[in-house]
């Protein structure tokens, strides 16, 4: 039950994002791809002929890899505020999210996030704590108070008072992030059949992409999906 009912306030935001951003609340969808490789193709990709397709280069050169961390406005079918780096740990999950919020300081923002242990961390409650100006006595990490595990943090973190907080899919759910959709977007439209030169070269050709999608391909998703129906 308890997941059934987590489902429906996912659906149900998606739902009511459009409505929520003209009285200046953003319904984002966040999350991490890592490990995306900046594979260098050994020869060139054989053009297209009369009556063949593009013949690729199976061999290739690693060049090492990126992580991408990224916002989905759910209302407006734009990314925000893409972070690309090496590691994609709890200092930069943090650090992405106040870049994020920076872009309109005082509005309201509900993220929504899977269940990974970045996404429930010390330093984001400290973050949210510190931008929300509500100056509270955390406790200690694994000892007491807000901070002592990640249950306390998520609690804190999903508080609906707070001008900021955090909305989790439930475990094994990740289908429920619409994130994921665009980032199956980036793999088959990019990556998959990318030639990348270096890790800076594959962060510009992602930053270049997500330009010109918020440019010209940008759309909320049709969700379709409203949650489970009640059982009786």
């Amino acid at each position: 039950m308890a997941f059934r009912a987590q489902v429906k306030v996912v659906c149900d935001l998606y739902a009511q994002a459009a409505e929520l951003l003209a009285v200046g609340i953003h319904v984002i969808s966040s999350d991490e791809m890592t490990g995306i490789q900046a594979l260098e193709r050994a020869y060139p990709t054989e053009s297209v002929h009369m009556g063949q397709v593009e013949r690729q280069e199976y061999e290739y050169i690693r060049h090492g890899t990126q992580s991408l961390i990224a916002n989905w406005q759910v209302a407006t079918g734009t990314l925000l505020t893409p972070s690309i780096a090496a590691t994609r740990n709890e200092a930069d999950f943090a650090a992405h999210m106040a870049q994020t919020i920076a872009q309109d300081p005082k509005a309201g923002w509900i993220v929504i996030v899977d269940q990974l242990n970045t996404h429930k961390s010390e330093t984001l409650v400290r973050l949210v704590d510190r931008l929300c100006h509500l100056k509270l006595d955390l406790g200690e990490k694994e000892r007491s108070g807000i901070l002592k595990s990640m249950p306390t943090r998520a609690t804190f973190l999903s508080d609906s008072n707070h001008r900021i907080r955090f909305v989790y899919v439930p475990k094994h759910s990740s289908w429920l992030n619409q994130i994921e959709c665009w980032f199956s977007i980036l793999v088959r439209r990019l990556i998959k059949r990318g030639n990348f030169t270096s890790t800076q070269d594959l962060r510009q050709q992602i930053l270049d992409f997500i330009a010109y999608f918020n440019r010209s391909l940008a759309k909320p998703f049709t969700w379709k999906f409203k949650g489970f129906p009640e059982l009786d």
